[in-house]
C-alpha cells in the first residue's frame, strides 16, 4: 500500500480508561468511534479526512478486537448507502468523505436515509474543505443539512471537544431516529493536543446478530404512502426530540455570558479563531477567558431558539460569525428573535465580508468595526497609507502590473508620470524595483517525475501536428494540466466525469473530442457514467485514463487497479479488461509513459483513425511520488549496509545547450531550471537541472521528440562502487584529462 502508514500511531487506539492520549485530531476521531461502540466504517478518502482512512486501514487488527467492519468504499455514495444497516438494527454507522463534492455524490443515499430515519446512531463524519487553500469549490455541508434535516455539528477545534461531538453525534442520532453529520475543517483535523481516553467499547448488538435475525420494517422504506409520512415525522417528531436532547445535553456552550450587553454568536469550529482575534484586541487572553459573551453553536444546525432568547435577551446588539454565503444562521436568528419579541440588533455580514474564509485578520477587522460601533473600542481613524508605485509614461493608464500594491482606490496615471491611487499618497517610483526582477508564482503542477507529465507533453506535441481539440478534464492530478506549461483542458465537472464531460460534443467532425480521467475516477463512477455511457450513446470520441496505480490526489490509497499487494483488498484487475467488458472495441494500453514517442503515435492513431466507437487510451506509470516513497528508504538501508546501489540523473551539457528552453515549455517538471551562459558571447541562460532529478528521463525524451538539442546527458551516480567501478572511473579521468589538455593547447595557438 503507498497510502501514509499509521502503523506506530494506532497503537493508541488500545488505551485504556483514565490514560492520556495525545495525538493529532483525526486520529483522535478513529478512538471516539471505538468508543461508542460502532458496529461499522465506511468512507472515501479526501483531503482533510483522508488520514481517517489510513488509520483506519492500519488499524484492522484493533478493529476486528472489536467485531467493527471496515470497508474503503468505492464512492462516497457507496458508504452513505451502508449507513442502511443502521436503519432496522441497534448498530452504530459511521461513514466519512470530504464535503462538499463527497456530500453531492453521496446526496441520493443521504436524502433517503434521513427521510426513513434510523434505529442505530448513524454518523457522517465530513472534512470541510473551505476557503482560499480548498481544492474544490466554494460550498458548504450547512445547505444539504437544512435540506435533508439532517442534524449538523461542528464542534470547538480541541481533541476534548471533537472526541466528546462523535459520542454526542450517535446519542443525538438515536435520540431524534435521524442520521447525524459532524463537520471537521482542516485545522480540527490536523490539530494536536490531549484528551482521557475512555474504554473501548464492542456493539451490544452484531453484525452477526443482524444477520442472524433479519427484521424489516416497511414505514422506513421511501415508497408512499411511508413516504409522505416520513415529512411529518421529522417535523413533529425527530426534530422536538434532537432540540430537547441538545438542551439537556447542554452540546452548545455559553461563555462569559452576562459580561456585557453586546455579545458573539459563532459556529464551533470558528471558535479558536475568534478567540485568537479577541486576544489580539485586548479582550480575551491565551486561556479562553473572554471579556465578551460567546454563544458557541457546536451544533450548527438546526439553531436552538431557547437559547438564542436567552443569550440575547438584554442585549443591544449580537454579531453573527458564520463563513459562506448564504448566511443561514443570520437568518434562521433573526426569525427567532423577531419572532420572540427579542430586541436585540443583530449583525452579520454587514460588518463582515459576505463569503469566504474567515481567517483572525478578518475576523479582526470585522470585531474591531462592531466593537467601535457599540463604544467597546474607541473609533481609529484609518491610516493613511504610502504605497509604492511604478512610473508610467505620462498619459497611460496605470495597469494592474502598475499598481505594485493592492489598494482600495482607482489607480490612474499622474501629471508628471507616476501612477497615483485615489485617497492614497504615492511614494516616488524610483523606490520601487523593476517588476522583471520580481519572481513570478510558480503555478501548481506536477511533481518531479511525475509519469502523468509525459501524456500532456505528448498532446502537445500531436496538437502542432493536428490542431488542437476540445479536451474535457477531470478531478485528479491531472488536473495540473490546465495550467502552463500545459494549458490543456476546457471544463472539469466531477471527479470520474470526464468522459461525460465530452458527451454532448458528439457529432460528424473532421476532430474528436479529448476527455481524460484518473484510474481513481475510473473506479469511482467513471466505469458507468462515462464509458459504458460512451458505448450506450456510440460515442466517436477518445477517453485518456491516467493509470497510475493509485488515487494520487488524496494520498496514494489503493484501488482495484493497484498493481500492490493488498492483505485487505482485492488489487491488479486491469482497467483495460473492465473497459472490454463494457464493450469498447477501441482499446489501447501504453504500458510506460515516459516513452514520449509511443503516446504521441497511439495518441495520434487514437485521433485520426477511421474506427467508429468510443476510443480509451490507457497511460500507465507508477505514481513517482508513491514510488519514492517506497524505494528511498530501501536505497537508504543497501547503502548504510555498504551495497552498491545505482541512481539515474540527468544534467544538461552548457556548452551544448541552445537556451531555446522548449524542453522546460514542453514539461514543466520542478527540476528544471535555468542558469547563466557560460559562453561570455551568449547571454541567453541555459537550462539546467537540478539536484531534485528523480531519472524519469522525460526532459531528454521531450528533446529528442521535439526534435531539440542534443544537449541532455545521463548519468549514473554509484553509492559504495565496486573495484572495477573504481577503476573504470579512473581510466575515464585519465581520457577526458588527456582530450582536455589537447584542446587547450589547440586554443593556445589561436590564441591572440
Amino acid at each position: 500500500m503507498a497510502e501514509r502508514s499509521f502503523v506506530e500511531e494506532v497503537k493508541k487506539l488500545r488505551l485504556g480508561a483514565g490514560e492520556v492520549f495525545s495525538g493529532e485530531g483525526i486520529l483522535a476521531v478513529t478512538k471516539a468511534l471505538l468508543e461508542s461502540g460502532v458496529a461499522y466504517v465506511a468512507g472515501y478518502q479526501g483531503a482533510p479526512i483522508s488520514h481517517l482512512m489510513d488509520v483506519l486501514a492500519d488499524a484492522q487488527d484493533i478493529l476486528s478486537d472489536h467485531g467493527i467492519r471496515f470497508e474503503n468504499s468505492a464512492s462516497e455514495a457507496t458508504a452513505a448507502a451502508s449507513l442502511a444497516a443502521s436503519v432496522n438494527y441497534p448498530l452504530r454507522g459511521a461513514v466519512t468523505f470530504k464535503a462538499t463534492v463527497g456530500t453531492n455524490v453521496a446526496s441520493d443515499a443521504l436524502a433517503n436515509l434521513a427521510s426513513g430515519g434510523v434505529t442505530g446512531g448513524a454518523l457522517i463524519i465530513v472534512g470541510e474543505d473551505y476557503g482560499e487553500g480548498s481544492s474544490i469549490m466554494q460550498e458548504r455541508s450547512h445547505a444539504f443539512a437544512m435540506k435533508s434535516q439532517i442534524w449538523l455539528l461542528d464542534p470547538r477545534p480541541n481533541l476534548p471537544s471533537i472526541v466528546q461531538a462523535v459520542k454526542d453525534g450517535f446519542d443525538l442520532s438515536e435520540a431524534s431516529s435521524t442520521p447525524v453529520m459532524l463537520q471537521l475543517r482542516i485545522r480540527a483535523c490536523h490539530v494536536h493536543g490531549q484528551f482521557v481516553a475512555s474504554e473501548n467499547r464492542r456493539s451490544a448488538f452484531t453484525i452477526k446478530d443482524a444477520l442472524e435475525h433479519p427484521k424489516r420494517d416497511v414505514e422506513r422504506i421511501v415508497l408512499p404512502p411511508a413516504s409522505f409520512l416520513h415529512e411529518r415525522e421529522k417535523i413533529h417528531e425527530r426534530w422536538p426530540a434532537a432540540v430537547k436532547f441538545i438542551e439537556e445535553r447542554q452540546l452548545n456552550e455559553f461563555f462569559s455570558a452576562d459580561a456585557r450587553d453586546i455579545g458573539i454568536a459563532v459556529q464551533g469550529g470558528s471558535y479558536n479563531t475568534v478567540l485568537r482575534a479577541l486576544e489580539r484586541l485586548g479582550l480575551a487572553d491565551v486561556y479562553g477567558e473572554t471579556q465578551i459573551p460567546l454563544y458557541v453553536m457546536n451544533v450548527a444546525y438546526p439553531l436552538i431558539d431557547s437559547e438564542w432568547e436567552r443569550f440575547c435577551a438584554g442585549k443591544r446588539a449580537v454579531l453573527v460569525i458564520e463563513e459562506g454565503q448564504p448566511n443561514f444562521v443570520e437568518q434562521n436568528a433573526s426569525a427567532i428573535l423577531r419572532q420572540r419579541g427579542v430586541g436585540a440588533a443583530l449583525h452579520g455580514k454587514d460588518v463582515l465580508p459576505l463569503a469566504g474564509e474567515y481567517n483572525a485578520a478578518t475576523v479582526m477587522k470585522g470585531l474591531r468595526a462592531f466593537f467601535e460601533r457599540y463604544g467597546v473600542l474607541e473609533a481609529q481613524p484609518a491610516p493613511r497609507k504610502v504605497i509604492p508605485v511604478k512610473a508610467v509614461p505620462a498619459g497611460e493608464p496605470a495597469g494592474r502590473a502598475e499598481v505594485v500594491a493592492s489598494t482600495s482606490g482607482a489607480a490612474r496615471a499622474g501629471e508628471h508620470g507616476v501612477a497615483s491611487v485615489e485617497g492614497v499618497e504615492s511614494a516616488p517610483a524610483a523606490s520601487v524595483p523593476p517588476l522583471d526582477d520580481s519572481v513570478h508564482a510558480r503555478p501548481p503542477g506536477f511533481c518531479t517525475g511525475c509519469p502523468e507529465r509525459p501524456i500532456f507533453t505528448a498532446m502537445k506535441l500531436v496538437e502542432r501536428e493536428l490542431g488542437p481539440h476540445h479536451v474535457s478534464a477531470d478531478i485528479g492530478c491531472h488536473l495540473f494540466s490546465i495550467l502552463p506549461p500545459f494549458n490543456l483542458g476546457a471544463t472539469t465537472m466531477g471527479y470520474g466525469l470526464g468522459s461525460a464531460s465530452a458527451s454532448a460534443l458528439n457529432a460528424s467532425a473532421d476532430k474528436r473530442a479529448i476527455s481524460v480521467m484518473g484510474d481513481g475516477g475510473f473506479w469511482h463512477n467513471g466505469l458507468t457514467s462515462g464509458i459504458a455511457n460512451a458505448v450506450f450513446n456510440k460515442s466517436d470520441n477518445l477517453t485518456i485514463v491516467v493509470d497510475n496505480s493509485y488515487t494520487s490526489a488524496t494520498g496514494g490509497q489503493d484501488i482495484l487497479s493497484s498493481t500492490a499487494l493488498n492483505p485487505t483488498r482485492s488489487t491488479g484487475h486491469e482497467i483495460e479488461q473492465a473497459v472490454r467488458g463494457v464493450g469498447v472495441k477501441w482499446v489501447k494500453t501504453v504500458r510506460r509513459t515516459y516513452d514520449l514517442k509511443t503516446m504521441m503515435a497511439t495518441l495520434k492513431e487514437a485521433l485520426t483513425t477511421g474506427a467508429k466507437g468510443p476510443k480509451v487510451l490507457i497511460a500507465q506509470s507508477e505514481c513517482m511520488l508513491n514510488k519514492e516513497r517506497r524505494e528511498k528508504p530501501k536505497r537508504r538501508l543497501a547503502i548504510a549496509a555498504g551495497e552498491r546501489v545505482v541512481r539515474e540523473r540527468f544534467g544538461v551539457d552548457s556548452d551544448t545547450c541552445t537556451g531555446d528552453h522548449s524542453c522546460i515549455r514542453l514539461s514543466g517538471c520542478p527540476s528544471l531550471s535555468i542558469k547563466p551562459n557560460p559562453d561570455p558571447l551568449r547571454t541567453d541562460p541555459v537550462a539546467s537541472v537540478l539536484d531534485s532529478c528523480v531519472g524519469c528521463g522525460l526532459c531528454g525524451e521531450v528533446s529528442h521528440a521535439a526534435v531539440l538539442c542534443p544537449s541532455f546527458y545521463r548519468a549514473q551516480i554509484i553509492s559504495n562502487p565496486s573495484k572495477m567501478d573504481k577503476l573504470r572511473q579512473r581510466v575515464r579521468d585519465v581520457a577526458i584529462g588527456w582530450l582536455q589538455r589537447r584542446e587547450a593547447r589547440r586554443r593556445a595557438r589561436y590564441a591572440f
